[in-house]
C-alpha cells in the first residue's frame, strides 16, 4: 500500500498529539457527566477539566480577562457568527479584509441592512493597512480580520489594525483559524475585543469545538445568537447576564473539551514559538525548493516572518484539480485543491476561479515529507 504524506493541516491537524484521543475515551468510558447541571463527583470532575481548559487558553493567548470570558463553542465558524450577528444591526457598517474566509463573509451577507467594506490586499495577500482609516464611517461598529490567510498563509499586521481601532473606539475581532497554535498571539497587545479560533487546527484538538475570547466591554454589547438551558438561573426564562453562561446555551461538547484540554496542554508545554520554529523551517525549505520548479507559481509571500505554513501553488500549464489528483494517486501527497471557502482571497491573488493546490504543514511533518512533496510537484508540473 502506498505511503501517504498528510499536508492538509490548514483544514484540520493530523495526527493529534499523543493523549488527545485517550482523554476523550476516558471521558466517554469513565466520566459521562455533563457540566453545570449536577454536583455529584463525576460532574465536578468534568467541570474542573473545563475550567482548566479555559485557564490554559487564557494563558496561551495572554488574555487579560477572567477565565469566565473564555467561551467554548462548536468551532471558529460558530464563534465568528456570535461576534458578527451579535454585534451588528441594520444600518451598521463593518470592515473586513480582502482575504476573508466564508466563515466571516457569509454571516455578513446574511445581515439585511448592514454594510461592509474590504481592506484591499496585494497579490501576496497582504492587506494595505494604510487604507483602513479611509474606510471608517460614523456607523462603523466592527472590524473583523483573518489573522492568517487559509489560502496564501500570509499573516496580517494585526497590531497596526488594533492601534487604529483603539484610536477610533471600534471593536476589533480577530479570526485566528490559521494562527492559533501556529503563531504567537497576545490579546491585549493586539488591541483585540474578540478572538475566534477552532480547536481542531493549530490547537491540535478534535473537531466540533472552538474558542471565543471576549473583552468584558465588548461582551456587554453582544446579543447572544443562541438561547436555551445553561444549568444556571433556572428560575428564569431569560438568559443570565454573566459569562460564560450567557454565550454557552445547551449541552456542551464535553468529549471535545477533554480532548482539547489535552491538546492545548501539549501546545502550552511545547511552546508556540517551538512549534512555529519547526513549521517555518519546513516552510522555508518548501519555498526554496519551489523556486527551481518551472511551471508553478507560489501564491503568497516568501517572507517567513509574515506567514504561516500554508503554501498555495498554481500549476500554470494544467488544471489544478488534476494536479492535486495526481499528487495523491501517484505520490500519496494529500493536499486541498480549489477555492478554500475564500473566493475573494483568490480574486486578490489572481487565482479565481481556478483556485490553487494548497499544501499545509503541521507539527508532525518532516524534511523528508517536504522533499517528497517537492519531487512530486516537479514531476506533475512536467506533465
Amino acid at each position: 500500500m502506498q505511503k501517504t504524506i498528510y499536508l492538509d493541516n490548514a483544514a484540520t491537524s493530523f495526527p493529534k498529539p499523543e493523549g488527545v484521543s485517550d482523554r476523550m475515551k476516558e471521558y466517554l468510558d469513565s466520566v459521562g457527566a455533563t457540566i453545570n447541571r449536577s454536583v455529584y463527583g463525576s460532574a465536578q470532575d468534568a467541570g474542573l477539566v473545563t475550567l482548566t481548559l479555559r485557564e490554559r487558553l487564557r494563558r496561551l493567548f495572554a488574555f487579560p480577562e477572567k477565565a469566565t470570558h473564555v467561551i467554548l463553542t462548536s468551532g471558529a465558524t460558530a464563534s465568528l457568527n456570535m461576534i458578527i450577528k451579535g454585534a451588528l444591526r441594520s444600518g451598521d457598517h463593518c470592515i473586513v479584509g480582502s482575504m476573508e474566509h466564508n466563515a466571516v463573509m457569509r454571516p455578513l451577507r446574511q445581515l439585511e441592512g448592514a454594510a461592509f467594506d474590504r481592506i484591499p490586499a496585494d497579490r501576496e495577500g497582504k492587506l494595505d493597512v494604510s487604507a483602513l482609516p479611509g474606510l471608517i464611517r460614523e456607523n462603523t461598529k466592527l472590524v473583523v480580520i483573518g489573522h492568517g490567510s487559509n489560502v496564501s498563509g500570509t499573516v496580517q499586521d494585526a497590531a497596526a489594525i488594533g492601534r487604529i481601532c483603539r484610536e477610533r473606539g471600534i471593536p476589533f475581532a480577530l479570526d485566528a483559524a490559521q494562527t492559533a497554535g501556529h503563531y504567537p498571539i497576545d490579546f491585549a497587545a493586539l488591541g483585540l475585543s474578540a478572538l475566534a479560533a477552532p480547536g481542531h487546527k493549530g490547537l491540535l484538538g478534535p473537531s466540533g469545538i472552538g474558542v471565543l475570547l471576549l473583552s468584558d466591554s465588548f461582551a456587554k454589547t453582544l446579543t447572544p445568537v443562541l438561547a436555551g438551558g445553561t444549568g444556571s438561573a433556572s428560575d428564569s426564562e431569560y438568559l443570565p447576564d454573566y459569562l460564560p453562561d450567557r454565550f454557552e446555551s445547551g449541552t456542551p461538547n464535553v468529549p471535545g473539551i477533554y480532548g482539547l484540554e489535552a491538546a492545548v496542554r501539549f501546545v502550552e508545554e511545547t511552546g508556540v514559538e517551538t512549534l512555529r520554529a519547526h513549521e517555518m523551517a519546513l516552510c522555508e525549505r518548501f519555498l526554496a525548493g519551489l523556486r527551481d520548479i518551472p511551471g508553478v507559481r507560489l501564491c503568497g509571500t516568501r517572507d517567513p516572518d509574515s506567514r504561516v505554513g500554508v503554501i498555495s501553488v498554481d500549476f500554470l500549464s494544467q488544471d489544478n484539480a488534476e494536479a492535486a489528483f495526481r499528487l495523491e494517486n501517484e505520490f500519496g501527497i494529500l493536499t486541498r485543491c480549489g477555492l478554500h471557502c475564500a473566493p475573494n482571497a483568490h480574486k486578490s491573488l489572481d487565482t479565481f476561479p481556478r483556485g490553487t493546490v494548497r499544501f499545509s504543514l503541521g507539527f508532525k511533518n518532516t524534511e523528508a515529507d517536504v522533499d517528497a512533496a517537492l519531487a512530486a510537484i516537479r514531476l506533475v508540473s512536467e506533465g
